[in-house]
């Protein structure tokens, strides 16, 4: 068999790289121009064009009867707009939705989506629509020769390249887009700021940014809300053509209740809601007692917060969900549109409106020429209607007897090809005597009209003249209110989390084998709680339910965690070990709780120790921080509070049951380390196990030192203790028969 021979004649050659380039690029200019960025001048997509058009096609003008959705997206994409249906038809509701558009193009009748999700909008079968008189705005001039027209994508019907925006519908309904490379992010404007903005520049084209945002105070949302960034970040995004902005809900006070009644522009109310309910199913938002949802069609946004009591800051309440939900969002400005010479860039506002001003003026220029154009055919042919009345007898006799009257009729009177067929066109009805006067009256006022035509063409100050009067009649017809309120403000930070818990007496029980929990008040037995068997009390500490709880582990590290995330004491607790992060070997050998500045005095059975203030132990880290330095071979000991108060002396007690008292003064407030003696335990016999120091107790005058043996308890007096004073580092007084085998001090009331 013959191998075949493969012929490349005709065929070009070319790099992979250069193709796949070229391949790269066209696709990417063609998403920029033809899909994502805006026109300046009309603010359109094409797809948005396309719509406004094919309704106008349609007759569906503000006056007409709607039609159902899916004959104009029918219409859209059979003859101008060959992609889905569904894509389209969003496109569609997306300028029909109220709160997305500031001026809506599309007037729908029936689901056309809400704020809460601007997608749920029926299916194009079951809705209909027609053009908002606003549309007028885009297509109201399209038939005056101001825009250029192009072939569809299949040659047969043709299409507007641009639509003549008599206002700038670029800023006053924003636009947002993603293409290749860049974006858009244009927020919708004010009509009447925009317009005053315009005039001015028309009146004085050497203003500045500043001065044109005199008149233009910011955006203005279709939602309302409030604009709080300052008025130097907002003259920055004007002056730069990008930036963010921060806009903040509006509420009100109804009796005790928080009303919302506006969102920040494209937040969802249920989002919202779901937002602050997940706080107070957190229990982190303890100062709400109800949310509810009252928005109707009258109040389309009408969220109703109660907050728990009258004594409640509502202030501070309102600027945590403002810092913690959608209540206050930033909104990215970014305006990069497609230019006058078809090329896309970021432009300021001046830029903008300027190159919106050079679009309205070449618009109006065409429009003129256009019309004057038409008045002289006019004219032209009335010159030559006029001549065939004044020889009404000879030219019927011409019509009558030649058979090509035409040209006779052109060479007999001077008449152009075009003159000679307007009469062969008249119908005999207009042959009258009052013709000749309808001619003459007609050829007066067109004559005025094509003066006029001239001289406006022929000035820029006219021209400028005329283009103000426009928009200022367009403005009085279309105007309206501002609806986002300009109140600058400082952006919301939440409240600290102990803020936001109530404060609570909470008493917080640690097990022997490091399980936790916390009970309500301080009146708490802790130790005639239920434990795990084979579990059993070990220590437990009064605190509030809106401070940290810390723990402290056999290796001197420090744990902290709120105390209000601590299951309740109805249960036998959760173990620490979920929480934290301690070293292999470790057990949790006590629990501290009270104000950040209250002191504990930390403690090693080897004897040493110190006096610790309760916020240098705290650490968010799970795997806890050094604190106490645990000698070889000694463990930790329960942490002993220290209360305000008189004379405080420190009281230890040793295995051997020597008891030592001195004054906490002697005894050093670190924040960390291995601490001073507190009493004297020989290393040896420590080491054997002979001998240690188990328990501490800081008293004030006060208090009473309880001792505990087994089940038995013994208190010494505050001035029964100078019994046992002695120099720090000593090793104290041994206490009666019977007590020498001491398990617990305890300082009490």
């Amino acid at each position: 068999m013959d191998e075949l021979e493969l012929n490349f004649e005709g065929v070009e050659r070319q790099p992979l790289r250069q193709f796949t380039e070229k391949a790269y690029l066209d696709y990417s200019m063609y998403v920029i121009l033809d899909r994502a960025l805006p026109f300046v001048g009309d603010g359109l997509k094409p797809v948005q064009r396309r719509i406004v058009f094919a309704m106008r096609e349609l007759g569906l003008s503000a006056n007409a009867k709607p039609k159902k959705s899916a004959r104009t997206v029918g219409d859209v994409i059979g003859k101008y707009h060959p992609h889905g249906d569904s894509a389209c038809y969003e496109a569609m509701v997306h300028m029909a939705q109220d709160f997305a558009y500031r001026y809506p193009i599309v007037h729908g009748q029936g689901n056309w989506g809400s704020a809460d999700d601007p997608k749920s909008f029926a299916a194009m079968r079951y809705t209909e629509a027609k053009l908002t008189p606003y549309a007028a705005l885009l297509l109201s001039e399209l038939g005056q020769g101001t825009v250029d027209w192009a072939s569809n994508f299949d040659g047969t019907l043709t299409e507007p390249v641009r639509l003549p925006a008599r206002l700038p519908n670029l800023l006053l309904n924003g636009s947002s887009g993603i293409a290749v490379g860049m974006s858009t992010d244009i927020p919708p404007h004010n009509l009447r700021e925009v317009s005053a903005a315009l005039v001015h520049l028309l009146e004085h084209p050497k203003a500045s940014v500043a001065e044109l945002c005199e008149h233009i105070q910011g955006p203005d949302f279709p939602t309302g809300g409030e604009l709080i960034s300052s008025r130097e970040d907002v003259l920055r995004i004007y002056e730069t053509g990008g930036g963010t902005l921060r806009v903040r809900a509006r509420w009100e006070r109804e009796g005790g209740d928080v009303v919302i009644t506006q969102l920040p522009w494209q937040v969802s109310g249920s989002r919202v809601l779901e937002q602050i309910a997940g706080q107070m199913r957190a229990k982190k938002l303890p100062m709400v007692e109800d949310l509810r949802d009252e928005s109707d069609h009258q109040n389309p946004t009408r969220l109703v917060i109660t907050p728990r009591s009258n004594r409640i800051d509502v202030d501070a309440l309102m600027n945590h969900l403002f810092a913690t939900t959608d209540l206050e969002r930033t909104v990215r400005v970014n305006m990069n549109v497609i230019r006058l010479d078809g090329r896309p860039g970021v432009l300021d506002l001046k830029g903008l409106l300027g190159e919106w001003l050079q679009f309205r003026t070449d618009t109006v220029v065409r429009r003129l020429e256009h019309r004057l154009g038409k008045v002289r055919e006019r004219l032209h042919l009335l010159d030559g209607l006029l001549i065939a009345y004044l020889n009404i007898d000879e030219v019927i006799a011409i019509i009558r007897s030649e058979d090509e009257p035409k040209p006779v009729l052109m060479q007999r009177f001077g008449l152009s090809d075009a003159q000679a067929e307007a009469i062969l066109e008249l119908k005999l009805r207009h042959l009258a005597k009052l013709e000749e006067m309808k001619i003459r009256g007609e050829q007066d006022a067109l004559e005025t009209e094509r003066k006029q035509l001239e001289k406006l063409l022929g000035s820029r100050a006219r021209l400028r003249t005329l283009i103000r009067q426009e928009i200022l009649e367009d403005t009085e017809k279309h105007g309206d209110a501002r609806r986002t309120q300009l109140v600058e403000r400082q952006a919301a930070q939440a409240l600290d989390e102990s803020q936001l818990v109530s404060a609570e007496p909470v008493t917080l029980v640690l097990s022997s084998r490091g399980w936790a929990r916390a009970a309500r008040g301080h009146d708490v037995d802790a130790q005639a709680l239920n434990y795990r068997s084979g579990d059993e009390f070990l220590a437990a500490s009064r605190g509030r339910s809106n401070q940290l709880a810390v723990f402290l582990d056999s290796t001197g590290r420090a744990y902290s965690l709120p105390a209000h995330t601590l299951p309740s004491a109805r249960g036998q607790g959760e173990p620490l070990s979920g929480r934290f992060n301690p070293p292999d070997g470790a057990s949790f050998r006590g629990v501290l709780a009270g104000e950040p500045d209250s002191l504990w005095v930390l403690a090693t059975d080897a004897g040493y120790g110190f006096v610790a203030k309760l916020e240098d132990l705290y650490s968010r880290n799970k795997a806890g921080k050094s604190v106490l330095s645990v000698p070889r071979g000694a463990t930790v000991l329960l942490p002993a509070p220290v209360e305000s108060g008189d004379d405080i002396l420190v009281a230890a007690v040793n295995s051997v049951g020597q008891l030592l008292t001195f004054p906490i003064a002697e005894l050093p407030q670190l924040a960390r380390g291995k601490g001073n003696k507190i009493q004297a335990i020989t290393a040896a016999r420590h080491k054997a196990g002979e001998e240690a120091m188990v328990a501490v107790a800081a008293v004030s005058a006060e208090q009473v030192l309880a001792i505990y043996s087994g089940q038995r308890r013994m208190t010494l007096k505050h001035r029964d203790l100078a019994d046992y004073l002695g120099a720090r580092g000593r090793r104290g007084s041994v206490l009666p028969r019977g007590w020498r085998k001491v398990e617990r001090l305890v300082a009490e009331r």
